[in-house]
């Protein structure tokens, strides 16, 4: 019995000091007021050590009266005017801890508080905001104190009373702007702010009020990335229920558009986005081309496959909206496109996030690896230079090479994987140089290449040679160019050019100018053109570069491919036809043996093997590459030939 009397003295003794009873003050006499009037005065003129005096005064001498509380307060306020926060402190935290009452104590609680806020007390601060807002204060002081609260509580990282401050002060701001504020930054706070757990507190609780709406907008959106769908329609439809956010409910009403639309599968229809206006136009119908012959469009009959095309304008995002199109109206099961590297990222990304997969037929590096549903059927820059540097090291076991390259993103990355590959094979990069793209005399660069440009390296072999050269020729300095007197450094058997037939072929008599002889020209697929001979004559000679084909090649021309393309457009087809052609009877095909959703497609083309395309065999690498049957080709006797293995 004693310890149970003993335990509610206790509880009662606690509610006591957090709810102290205090007595009344005494009233001040008239006389006090009118000091208090005159201090307040000093105070507007700038005296204010002479108020504080006056005013510790009045503590001292009448501290049983109501003026008490008021001389500690403005006392407080002066000290606090300085940033002098710990005595600021001392004055209100007196009015807090007085015996007796007064109207202004959460006033004196609020200013305490701040005080200890800014002088980095946060956990007292908070302690005594919380014990001020027990007291009921006044509408005014409340907004102060859950505004201060919102401050300590997001510097301590405690998220979710944080976030009811937030809520708080979009309601109870004095001005609509300042809710407006709030109300905004506590959108962001749950965007950017709150783990997994948290957005989930929110979204299912009602405390949250029009945050509910936010959360569940995040859970619906990380179960899309997911492809959760069901679990993000869930969300999205409650979205549009509880949001009062006209864009939230919009943007809710979209991924709920796409995830419908995801269910809707025509399994006969493919979609292409193609740039079929602009500079490109002409590359773009060539394989649009392709892609109607693969689906077979022109058959007799037709083979009942539809195709949606969509002009990207060589603008990716009218490429990413296109995939949108595509997949919401269309309903399509595939995607081929795009050819441009600058669409190709948006399209591909795009389709991935959708789920749809999509048969790439740009050169772009690293596009597979945006997801899973990335394919690609084209002659990459990795396969062109990994062939080459097999043949050129395997088969004519060269070792040593010069690289040559325009200073642009095609030239660096071509440089930069040849360079790997022949280190990767153990051979040797002896000089490496690049040049503007614009360039079109390439004397210097080449001059750099082989040691010539810079005649103060080779100073003492300049000397020698000019003497007895000298010897020769009495005329020799009027007639010979000083950068002629040194002979040309060529330690490498093979030189590397990536770039296009009329810079390489300008390189290619350069070289020749500057007596670098007996050096193989090593180049890219742009090399397979007639341009090259005609640019180029005698000094290509016995150039070698990478292809999928020869377009002259009897092979090719007795193709089923070139003949039924040449019959229907009555042109020759090129790379751009032969490619997309290949993708389009790919998807033909897996669709007319049962592969009717868009993930058995997936699946269909990443097990893709032994299928034969328009120039050979092809099947898909682990990397969701689909391998082209790749040529060596050699210019030989003033004609591009394909290398006899």
């Amino acid at each position: 019995m004693k310890s149970f009397i003993t335990l509610v003295f206790l509880l009662f003794f606690s509610s006591c000091t957090t709810f102290q009873r205090k007595r009344p003050p005494q009233a001040s006499p008239p006389n006090l007021k009118l000091l208090m009037n005159s201090i307040e005065i000093d105070l507007a003129a700038g005296a204010e050590e002479k108020a504080l005096f006056q005013l510790n005064q009045i503590i001292s001498k009448y501290k049983d009266y109501d003026i008490a509380d008021d001389a500690y307060i403005m006392k407080g306020d002066i000290y606090f005017k300085r940033r002098n926060y710990q005595k600021a402190y001392k004055s209100y935290i007196a009015v807090v801890q007085s015996e007796f009452s007064s109207p202004r104590i959460t006033y004196a609680m609020l200013r305490a508080a701040q005080s200890l806020y800014f002088l980095g007390r946060q956990e007292e601060s908070l302690s005594l905001v919380n014990r001020a807002l027990k007291a009921d204060p006044l509408p005014k002081t409340s907004y102060q104190l859950h505004l201060l609260k919102y401050k300590i509580l997001s510097q301590i990282g405690d998220s979710l009373p944080t976030l009811k401050e937030l809520i708080y002060l979009s309601q109870n701001a004095p001005s609509k702007e300042e809710q407006s504020h709030f109300k905004l930054k506590s959108f962001s706070f749950v965007k950017t702010q709150l783990s997994p757990e948290e957005i989930d507190i929110v979204a299912h609780q009602r405390e949250f009020s029009f945050l509910r709406a936010v959360a569940l907008f995040k859970i619906g959106e990380k179960a899309f990335e997911e492809r959760d769908y069901d679990e993000a329609y869930e969300n999205f439809e409650q979205v549009t229920e509880l949001s009062q956010n006209s864009k939230l409910i919009e943007q809710a009403k979209d991924y709920l558009k796409q995830i419908n639309a995801r269910k809707q599968v025509n399994p006969r229809t493919i979609g292409a986005i193609l740039p079929l206006s602009g500079r490109y136009a002409k590359v773009g119908y060539r394989a649009l081309h392709g892609l109607q012959l693969g689906l077979g469009l022109f058959n007799s009959p037709p083979s009942g496959f539809n195709l949606a095309v969509i002009d990207s304008e060589g603008n990716p995002d009218v490429a990413r909206r296109a995939v949108e199109k595509l997949i919401v109206e269309n309903h399509v099961i595939a995607i081929v496109g795009s050819l441009l590297s600058k669409t190709s990222v948006a399209v591909a990304s795009k389709a991935n996030e959708l789920g749809v997969p999509t048969i790439a037929l740009s050169q772009k590096s690293g596009l597979t690896d945006i997801g899973e549903y990335v394919f690609r059927n084209a002659l990459t820059s990795s396969a062109q230079v990994k062939y080459l540097v097999h043949y050129v090291m395997d088969q004519l076991h060269l070792s040593r090479f010069a690289i040559l390259y325009p200073n642009d993103s095609y030239g660096v990355e071509y440089a930069n994987l040849f360079w790997d590959a022949v280190l990767s094979k153990g051979g040797q990069i002896t000089a490496a140089q690049p040049y503007n793209p614009k360039e079109r005399d390439f004397r210097g660069y080449v001059q750099r290449l082989v040691g010539t440009f810079y005649l103060e390296d080779r100073q003492d072999e300049y000397k020698l040679r000019f003497k007895e050269l000298l010897l020769k020729e009495k005329k020799l300095k009027i007639r010979r160019r000083k950068d002629s007197i040194l002979p040309p450094i060529v330690d490498f058997e093979a030189i590397f050019i990536p770039d296009s037939t009329k810079a390489s072929a300008q390189i290619a008599a350069m070289l020749a100018v500057q007596d670098v002889k007996g050096v193989r020209l090593l180049g890219t697929n742009l090399w397979n053109s007639p341009s090259l001979l005609k640019r180029g004559g005698q000094y290509v000679e016995g150039a070698l570069f990478v292809d999928s084909f020869l377009e002259n090649d009897s092979s090719f021309k007795n193709s089923n491919f070139y003949r039924l393309f040449h019959q229907i457009f009555q042109l020759e087809p090129g790379i751009f036809e032969s490619q997309a052609y290949d993708a389009g009877l790919i998807l033909r095909q897996l669709i007319s043996e049962g592969y009717r959703t868009r993930s058995d497609i997936k699946q269909a083309l990443f097990k893709l093997k032994n299928f034969k395309g328009s120039t050979g065999t092809l099947f898909t690498l682990p990397n969701r590459e689909i391998q082209r049957p790749l040529i060596s080709l050699v210019v030989e006797e003033g004609k591009i030939k394909k290398v006899k293995q």
